[in-house]
């Protein structure tokens, strides 16, 4: 996946804002929220995408080619992974893996926030 369709992608998602942080890393946040971040990595000469996962698949993307745990976050001890070649992630799984991550961040926000971007439905007026 290029940045031009990363960054296409996660701007398709609602409600979602994006910033470039930390020289020139593409930053998608949802309620202020990172959920996925692209970069280029010159050591491979490619576009590195990570995004927050559920704690089985960090386990099971951990140790498969072309994906190890997002550097920072990872060892941070949030459950983020990186791609760095898609020997194990094509672009639709990636595309799946990141929109799970923009629910997974999204649902983690204030229940106020969940309501205004459309995650939890509006309460009853009575």
């Amino acid at each position: 996946m290029t940045r031009e369709d990363f960054d296409e992608f996660c701007g398709g998602l609602p409600h979602t804002t994006h910033v470039v942080q930390w020289g020139a890393v593409s930053v998608w946040k949802i309620g202020g929220k990172m959920f996925a971040l692209g970069d280029r990595e010159e050591k491979l000469d490619a576009f590195c995408i990570s995004f927050k996962t559920t704690e089985m698949s960090f386990e099971i993307l951990r140790e498969q080619p072309g994906c190890r745990p997002a550097p920072y976050l990872a060892s941070r001890g949030a459950p983020w992974i990186q791609q760095l070649t898609d020997e194990t992630l094509n672009d639709i799984d990636l595309q799946a893996y990141i929109t799970q991550s923009y629910k997974i961040v999204g649902s983690g926000l204030p229940k106020k926030t969940q309501r205004d971007l459309g995650f939890l439905p509006e309460k009853d007026s009575e």
